[in-house]
């Protein structure tokens, strides 16, 4: 974000001429979302902190640079005659261009790190444009939305300081709510177009919407209803088989070739199948449930997997069925090969305490190349089987269907990039942060809109 010196400007702005306007901008940036929340300004400097109340307050500080008064008065116009000899030219420059800047959504890409990003702006539907930037380059990710104001300053484009991050559903929500108020029908999202005008007049709608997301969030935090491809609900299950004295690995995998259920991804890793599913449609969901399952390229459900560590054989699921199942199962063959089995589970929300906490669950002992071929392999299945099937955010119709018009190509492309960031959230040495999402582009025929 910029690095401008504006400090004798906020200071003019507590003048007390200038002090009901001021008031007035903050309640509307501020006083929808307390109001709904039964909270104050105090409330939310305790939930998001100090730093994130002074971005806010940039936010309609900046707003408030752009307003004038019924006699056609301005703050900035007002500082720069009556002070702006205290200014070097570089300053007043990026003043006069706050003074006639706008809050918009904008999707980042080619994030160099400290030092650029381009910038498209989701409300005009114009080319992305270079911005310097060097502070959010750093955080920022591939696809990325933001709510910010670019400002041109001697030849250079510059975030000014108040930066929003966005979510996705965030953004479209703004989107949706400046559709309505200009009147456009929402399925028209292809020719939306906003002016300068409209946009400055907006400016409080995009604090409003990252407010009440972020501040509904931590006081009603919500975890999605997981549940695999059987319909049970997710809880994640480890159960150890202890090799039995005198009984080697090579003993164990011989009897695991003789079982068509369990299939080889490694010398010592297997997917166990669902066989008696293989061919058999996908089962439908429920409503407002998020389905967390895999399946292999021919579109074989995958069960759960196993692994042998050291003296343990590890099976690891995501139900109690299944986990009844595969014990019921691997205690048959094995007979007396192997102990009683020791289980360990956790839930989904478990995990989330324990990811929150830093507490790191215990992980296969995996060789990293080897694990990241196997997530990617999984992906790649995943999201091939993606291809045919009916997507929401494409309106209910499947990739390869939507790409057969231009409207559809754009909501491809649109999701696409949701995919590809969410996937960026994950550290880039996990495996489900380094996949590459290139190919998907280039077999949905969209790759030139990858930008």
């Amino acid at each position: 974000m910029s690095s401008h010196e504006l400090s004798e400007l906020i200071d003019f702005v507590h003048r007390d001429e200038w002090q009901s306007g001021m008031r007035l901008v903050m309640d509307e940036h501020f006083g929808p979302v307390l109001d709904e929340l039964d909270l104050d300004v105090d409330d939310v400097s305790e939930m998001l902190g100090e730093d994130m109340v002074s971005t806010l307050w940039g936010c309609a500080f900046e707003d408030f640079l752009t307003r004038e008064g019924d006699d056609g008065s301005n703050l900035v116009d007002a500082y720069l005659k009556h002070s702006g000899m205290r200014e070097n030219a570089e300053t007043k420059t990026y003043m006069r261009a706050l003074r006639m800047s706008f809050m918009s959504i904008y999707e980042v890409s080619e994030i160099v790190p400290g030092k650029s990003l381009l910038a498209r702006n989701m409300l005009t539907d114009g080319e992305p444009v270079l911005v310097s930037e060097t502070t959010a380059t750093k955080t920022l990710r591939q696809w990325d939305r933001i709510a910010a104001r670019i400002v041109p300053v001697d030849g250079r484009n510059i975030l000014a300081g108040g930066l929003l991050p966005f979510s996705h559903e965030a953004s479209e929500m703004v989107m949706d709510a400046l559709q309505d108020a200009v009147g456009r029908k929402r399925r028209a999202r292809k020719s939306f177009t906003l002016g300068p005008d409209t946009l400055r007049v907006a400016a409080p709608l995009f604090t409003n919407v990252w407010l009440m997301e972020a501040l509904q969030e931590m006081l009603e935090p919500t975890i999605p209803d997981l549940r695999n491809s059987d319909g049970e609900e997710i809880e994640f299950y480890d159960i150890r088989f202890r090799l039995a004295k005198g009984v080697r690995q090579k003993d164990i995998i011989a009897i695991l070739k003789t079982m068509p259920a369990f299939e080889p991804a490694s010398s010592r890793f297997w997917n166990w199948l669902d066989l008696d599913r293989a061919g058999s449609p996908p089962r439908a969901k429920e409503v407002g449930t998020l389905s967390w399952d895999v399946t292999m390229a021919d579109g074989v459900p995958v069960l759960g997997n196993l692994e042998l560590q050291g003296r343990e054989l590890i099976l690891s699921v995501n139900s109690v069925s299944r986990a009844e199942n595969g014990t019921t199962l691997l205690l048959a063959a094995l007979g007396a090969r192997v102990g009683e089995p020791d289980i360990s589970i956790r839930s989904f929300e478990e995990l989330l305490e324990m990811h929150d906490s830093g507490v790191t669950a215990p992980r296969p002992a995996i060789d990293p190349a080897e694990e990241e071929r196997l997530v990617h392999d999984m992906l790649d299945r995943q999201y091939r089987s993606f291809l045919d099937e009916p997507v929401g955010m494409l309106e209910n119709v499947s990739p390869r269907a939507a790409v057969a018009t231009e409207a559809g190509r754009k909501r491809v492309a649109q999701w696409l990039k949701y995919l590809e960031n969410a996937s960026q959230a994950h550290d880039p040495v996990d495996p489900m942060g380094s996949y590459d999402f290139g190919w998907l582009w280039h077999e949905l025929g969209v790759a030139h809109l990858r930008r």
